[in-house]
């Protein structure tokens, strides 16, 4: 019979750091939220996301949409500064030494953790040059100006630098579908830049996820 001593590791059982009940620590008394490293954390409430869209199309109209992209990159460059940290923290050894499934479970928990929804990632097209991230449940789409086209600029900038940081290339990212305007989930397709380049046209166009990838790939 294996023991829980066996199943120890420095101390430690090892298991999804990011799970949300070990992950997220408050104190009610003094309104605060910590994960479990003791950094703190913020909580945003739907008004105030409503408030910085609707204070960001009053201020930059359609420049919005670069502004919050670009807050995406910066904080996708942090983001995945922090996720290294804690996961090498974590593990004891560096990230790009773990498993594939270790670094997805931590990924998708983490990103749920946070409130962002829930994620996953789509390889199928891998052997042509191209990833896609699946989103659900986004924290943003619901709140923002509606359009014809998909609104996740936050998102598509975090999702662009953090893979960019994860493969050192400088990936390109473009929203091929989005739950505002009905789809099923949110769909970010990654690549290099040459590669993504004729997405945005494709994108604003009206074309589909799936024929956007279809003459992409050739159908493959």
């Amino acid at each position: 019979m294996v023991s829980v001593a066996d199943l120890l590791i420095d101390n430690r059982l090892p298991g999804n750091y990011f799970a949300s009940d070990v992950y997220v620590r408050g104190t009610l008394e003094l309104g605060l939220l910590e994960n479990r490293r003791g950094d703190r954390l913020l909580a945003i409430p739907e008004p105030l996301i409503k408030g910085i869209y609707a204070g960001l199309d009053q201020e930059t109209g359609q420049a919005a949409q670069l502004v919050l992209f670009n807050c995406g990159l910066w904080w996708g460059k942090n983001f995945y500064a922090r996720f290294c940290e804690e996961l090498t923290d974590y593990y004891h050894q560096p990230m790009a030494e773990l498993s594939m499934a270790e670094f997805i479970q931590a990924f998708q928990q983490c990103w749920q953790t946070h409130g962002w929804g829930r994620i996953n990632l789509d390889a199928h097209h891998r052997p042509q040059g191209f990833l896609v991230v699946e989103g659900k449940n986004s924290a943003f789409a619901p709140h923002a100006p509606k359009m014809d086209q998909p609104v996740c600029y936050l998102e598509t900038g975090i999702l662009q630098m953090f893979f960019s940081q994860l493969t050192g290339r400088d990936l390109s990212c473009v929203q091929t579908s989005c739950e505002s305007l009905g789809h099923d989930c949110n769909r970010y397709l990654l690549g290099l830049e040459k590669r993504i380049k004729p997405v945005k046209a494709m994108v604003e166009a009206g074309q589909s996820h799936e024929a956007i990838m279809a003459s992409l790939t050739g159908g493959a």
